[in-house]
């Protein structure tokens, strides 16, 4: 029924539209009135066939819906490449991994709405930073919020860190949390401030930051795993770890001040390993010397012993040849070295004639030169 034949009469009868408003805008008088939408629908239809090829009629129509319908049918053939799975839904509805879990390949899904496919990249390693942010090539800090964190002997330290993950379970990554960039984001600053809370300042900085490392990549994981996040953290990777802003230069002091200790420290040790092998060399030498004049001493005095035995044998032999044996050697053994002077009185009186023996010892040894040389 035309909307202008409603409610007993419509613009003839003095009545009101569907908009609520007479004609003309609700002003009295005359002008053009509105279309008729069965007219329209009819003209519709009309011009909807006249496109048609040959101008068809049911049959065409026919032959178009099973077109459409084929489109339709090829429209779920899809394409997983080599660094994605596809999780297939129908209705909405994941339907477990074998069925809904798609390896790299071309593959075929009931068309939408039916089943929906998407595609999720699990090669790729992902990165995020906290603490600053990236633009290009260079960094800028500006998130002191998320960098500044307390360590377990009550100080702060300007924590910069990235973390890399991938995803390994399409299905848990895409259905059961809500947003996974933020989820990681909050899970990887909370578990960092949780272990430097636990930590000494000077080893989250310098000594012992691998440990730190490997223990915020055990918690995250192990955190992620709990939420079945379908996530797999490749690596957590400390970059700077300073003092805030407002006493760096202090800190730089006081690392400058370490750092002479540290070096003062080894010289002392270097000084330390050098002169304890030397004493300890001289230690040893003066044992093996002390050992060796030892053995000398006692091997020349067992030497006299056995020698003074045999002599005292031939003694005991000959008393008076051994005598005058030893007492011969005994005075060759004390004049060796000395000026001798030999006296002989026995041919007279008043002069006493001796020979001597230096002297001629001294005029024969420079004679002896200047013979080769006449000679020669």
């Amino acid at each position: 029924m035309p909307w202008n034949n409603q409610n007993g009469g419509g613009w003839q009868s003095g009545g009101r539209g569907p908009w609520g408003q007479g004609p003309n805008g609700g002003r009295g008088g005359g002008g053009p009135q509105p279309p008729d939408l069965e007219d329209l629908l009819k003209r519709g239809q009309d011009r909807f066939k006249s496109v048609l090829p040959g101008n068809i009629g049911g049959s065409g129509i026919a032959i178009l819906a099973v077109i459409l319908l084929a489109v339709w049918g090829f429209s779920g053939i899809y394409l997983v490449r080599a660094d994605e799975v596809g999780v297939v839904t129908r209705f909405g509805e994941f339907k477990g991994e074998i069925a809904g879990i798609k390896q790299p390949g071309l593959h075929y899904h009931l068309p939408y709405p039916i089943e929906n496919v998407r595609t999720v990249k699990v090669l790729t390693i992902n990165q995020f930073d906290i603490g600053f942010e990236r633009t290009g090539q260079n960094r800028q800090r500006d998130k002191a919020e998320e960098s500044l964190m307390l360590t377990g002997d009550e100080n702060i330290v300007d924590l910069d860190f990235s973390v890399f993950w991938r995803i390994k379970r399409a299905d848990h990554f895409l259905f059961n949390i809500r947003n996974p960039q933020s989820t990681i984001k909050a899970v990887s600053e909370s578990v960092m401030r949780e272990v430097v809370g636990r930590s000494e300042r000077q080893a989250v900085q310098t000594g012992n930051r691998e440990n730190v490392q490997e223990e915020v990549f055990r918690l995250l994981q192990a955190t992620l795993d709990a939420y079945e996040s379908g996530i797999e953290i490749t690596e957590v990777k400390l970059l700077e770890v300073n003092p805030p802003e407002q006493v760096i230069d202090a800190f730089r002091d006081v690392q400058a001040a370490r750092l002479d200790l540290e070096r003062l420290k080894n010289q002392a040790e270097t000084y330390q390993n050098r002169v304890i092998p030397e004493a300890r060399g001289e230690a040893e030498r003066i044992l093996q010397e002390a050992q060796a004049y030892k053995e000398q001493t006692i091997a020349e005095a067992e030497g006299e012993a056995q020698r003074f035995l045999s002599i005292y044998e031939e003694y005991k032999q000959a008393k008076d040849v051994t005598r005058q044996r030893i007492f011969l050697e005994t005075m060759e053994r004390v004049f060796a070295d000395m000026n001798k002077l030999i006296v002989d009185d026995s041919e007279g009186q008043g002069v006493v004639p001796y020979l001597p023996l230096p002297e001629l010892q001294r005029q024969r040894q420079p004679a002896a030169p200047a013979q080769t040389e006449g000679t020669n």
